[in-house]
């Protein structure tokens, strides 16, 4: 039985806009970041929400997000797919903390995943919660597919998330189909469609 599953980044905010470290923090959409969805929706990029079942990261921007695309829903937040946290490093820029000798030992030692901010989160950590995460939406996706396998509709589940954890999703599933982690983050409000057959993703559609 097929079924699929939609992953979307939020829109555009001022820690975008700014090229802030933010990943944990709460902050809003940017007004851009409105005005971009609102002009998504009407292109007719987004899948329909019938009977869909739809998540995020209970974060102002992701709801803020799905409530643009779909209206007022129902969702489960899944706070396993938050953003990495950048710890004392959230909010700030490169500028401000390019003197900071805690940072430029960060910089300096990018292929150790154990090294996290201070109060922060290391790539590794990162990575296993994301991959405990998807496995939980993993499993309540498949709860849904079997409440319809009698219907004529496939099985939908819609996540509202972020770049860095669609990033991690897309080369946990398609390992080495990218030079690096950054090639798989789609722009603000895109993402992308997953075909799952039997429970496992067997075909991923960028929009």
């Amino acid at each position: 039985m097929k079924s699929k599953i939609c992953l979307i980044r939020h829109g555009i905010t001022e820690g975008n806009k700014r090229r802030l470290y933010y990943g944990h923090s709460d902050i809003d959409l940017a007004p851009e970041g409105v005005e971009e969805l609102k002009a998504q929706v009407a292109s007719g990029l987004y899948p329909d929400g019938e009977d869909a079942d739809f998540y995020t990261t209970d974060l102002k921007r992701t709801q803020q997000t799905l409530k643009l695309i779909y209206g007022d829903r129902e969702f489960t937040p899944l706070s396993g797919l938050k953003e990495i946290n950048f710890g004392d490093f959230e909010m700030r820029t490169y500028q401000e903390l390019k003197d900071l000798e805690e940072y430029q030992e960060w910089l300096r030692n990018p292929k150790d995943d154990t090294l996290a901010p201070p109060n922060g989160e290391s790539i590794r950590d990162f990575y296993d919660r994301i991959d405990a995460g998807f496995d939980d939406l993993l499993n309540r996706h498949a709860l849904k597919v079997l409440k319809m396998r009698h219907s004529v509709r496939e099985a939908l589940s819609i996540v509202v998330c972020h770049g860095g954890t669609i990033s991690a999703v897309m080369e946990k599933i398609f390992p080495g189909e990218k030079d690096n982690f950054y090639q798989w983050i789609p722009d603000p409000g895109h993402g992308y469609m997953l075909t799952l057959e039997d429970g496992a993703v067997v075909d991923a559609e960028k929009f």
